[in-house]
């Protein structure tokens, strides 16, 4: 067995138990297996008491310390003969020799829940109502025992109290360092989200979302939310690599609540281009792209993509996926932008927008890591909703034909530019590309149909606004269609191929449409949805 297995096999025998919690449930059958094992319980007032009232025999922390509880409860556990019995390492002889000096007894099982703080806040308790319920003594308690996980096992969950039972049982009376150091992680995460709601209220008279703050090494406070009633604030994680949060802020204003939504909405879009032969630029108009295309230069690039929709354009958020350069600069100046992105900025594109100061430019030195993957959150009423990031790399080899005519290799390379567009598009999301370039952008609507339709409306506007026409031009969907409507709209918008994930029940019927149309339809098996 190796030396990392021989650890985790290590079982540790419990003898004493300290008990302090302000949440009852269970603990009665708790306490009668941890009796049943011999294991001796201490506890302190409010539990002591419970537990006596059950029969139990207690002994309470006053009669360990040799001091009664003090200043209304709040001191009562900080004391050597506590600490001491829980942190000493049971290898060290020095330890050993000073816990039988000063009459200390070991202490290798403690059950501890805090104050209900964040119960207290919620239920409308004044300032100093609140303040009592900042536990002192139960959070030093975990902590001293998550520190000794490799002898002392602490419990902070009721929850925990079955596998806690689980663990006695099948291990004899005793307990799995595995299980003390998973107990350990939980232990220090309860304290950690325990601590951030009191500085939280501390600061904003309220409680934020338990456990957003891990890994968190900034705060920035933001001039207000998504409206100017709303306060908000910028939390920076503690990360490596390219993103928004710690980009360098080279010029212009700070940044609100939307500008940062936006930004990042741009760059996750750029950082889709992230070929160094391929110059691509995104504009974003309240999260949703307006206008994205690729080209030989960064400044057609840019050009291409203003022309998909000028109106949405003015006062939007542009992102390049290259170095900003002069000539690129000096078009972008022309339209009033609220934040600027790219990798890099030249010093000759620094000077261009000096006296447009008002105007962000951001640096982020690279593009998002699409092969790595973090969880992202969203808040709901009572609750977090918890996933992975969608950065599914998509493989062109795994698409599927279904139609009697295949799409020619520029067609293909359109439908897959508009793919990797679409997934950053509110769903239902419908895109129209020609050209290497977005030309009629639909998403938000509670029917696919609508958005076809918005697309077309785009589309047909831009193909008047140059004088050129929709004829060869894809589309993409970011799920399957329902129903054939949406492919006859736009395959009579002039539509000649369109990617999409397939999978509907209906998938016979809109396959013969499109072989009816004379079109070409891939299925990605891929759904992109994003609420």
């Amino acid at each position: 067995m190796d030396k990392k297995n021989l650890k985790n096999s290590k079982l540790i025998k419990l003898t004493r138990a300290l008990i302090s919690v302000s949440d009852k449930k269970n603990l009665n059958i708790l306490a009668e297996y941890l009796v049943s094992c011999g294991v001796e319980i201490v506890s302190t007032g409010g539990t002591a008491s419970f537990l006596r009232d059950k029969n139990f025999l207690i002994n309470d922390v006053s009669e360990v310390t040799g001091f009664p509880e003090m200043m209304g409860g709040r001191v009562k556990t900080l004391h050597p003969r506590i600490h001491g019995g829980i942190l000493f390492r049971r290898n060290n002889p020095a330890d050993l020799q000073e816990l039988r000096d000063h009459a200390i007894s070991e202490i290798d099982l403690v059950i501890v829940n805090l104050y209900p703080f964040r119960k207290a806040v919620f239920s409308g308790k004044n300032y100093s109502d609140c303040i009592e319920e900042i536990d002192i003594g139960g959070p030093t308690l975990i902590r001293a025992g998550a520190k000794n996980h490799e002898n002392v096992c602490v419990i902070v969950d009721p929850d925990d109290y079955n596998d806690l039972i689980k663990e006695l049982k099948n291990n004899h009376g005793k307990i799995s360092a595995s299980f003390c150091k998973r107990m350990a992680i939980k232990a220090f995460l309860t304290v950690s989200d325990y601590d951030f709601d009191i500085q939280y209220w501390l600061k904003w008279g309220s409680i934020g979302i338990a456990g957003i703050r891990s890994g968190i090494k900034k705060e920035i406070k933001l001039r207000y939310g998504e409206n100017p009633h709303q306060e908000a604030e910028l939390l920076i994680y503690d990360r490596e690599g390219p993103n928004i949060a710690t980009s360098k802020k080279v010029q212009g204003k700070e940044l609100s609540y939307n500008n940062y939504i936006d930004a990042d909405s741009a760059f996750k879009i750029i950082s889709e281009f992230n070929d160094e032969k391929e110059f691509a630029c995104v504009i974003v108009k309240h999260k949703n792209p307006c206008g994205v295309a690729k080209a030989k230069t960064l400044h057609q690039a840019y050009l291409k993509a203003n022309s998909c929709d000028p109106t949405s354009a003015f006062g939007g958020i542009v992102a390049v996926n290259s170095t900003l350069d002069a000539i690129t600069a000096s078009e972008i100046k022309k339209t009033f932008t609220e934040v600027i992105i790219a990798p890099k900025i030249s010093k000759e594109a620094k000077d261009i927008f000096k006296e447009k100061k008002n105007v962000r430019l951001l640096e982020t030195f690279g593009l998002l890591d699409h092969k790595s993957s973090t969880k992202v959150t969203k808040e709901i009423s009572g609750g977090i909703l918890l996933q992975e990031e969608n950065r599914i790399i998509f493989d062109r080899k795994k698409i599927k034909n279904v139609t009697n005519l295949e799409p020619n290799e520029k067609e293909l390379n359109d439908m897959i530019f508009a793919w990797k567009i679409i997934k950053h598009v509110h769903s239902n999301a419908i895109i129209i590309v020609k050209d290497g370039q977005t030309i009629g952008i639909g998403g938000g609507q509670t029917s696919r149909l609508d958005s076809v339709r918005m697309a077309v409306i785009k589309s047909e506007n831009l193909a008047n606004n140059m004088e050129n026409n929709m004829i060869g031009a894809v589309a993409a969907s970011d799920a399957f269609f329902p129903f054939s409507d949406g492919v006859i709209e736009l395959c009579n918008a002039g539509v000649k191929a369109i990617i999409q994930p397939g999978g509907s029940i209906n998938d016979e019927d809109i396959i013969r449409e499109a072989n009816k149309k004379n079109i070409s339809m891939i299925f990605t098996g891929i759904r992109y949805f994003s609420h």
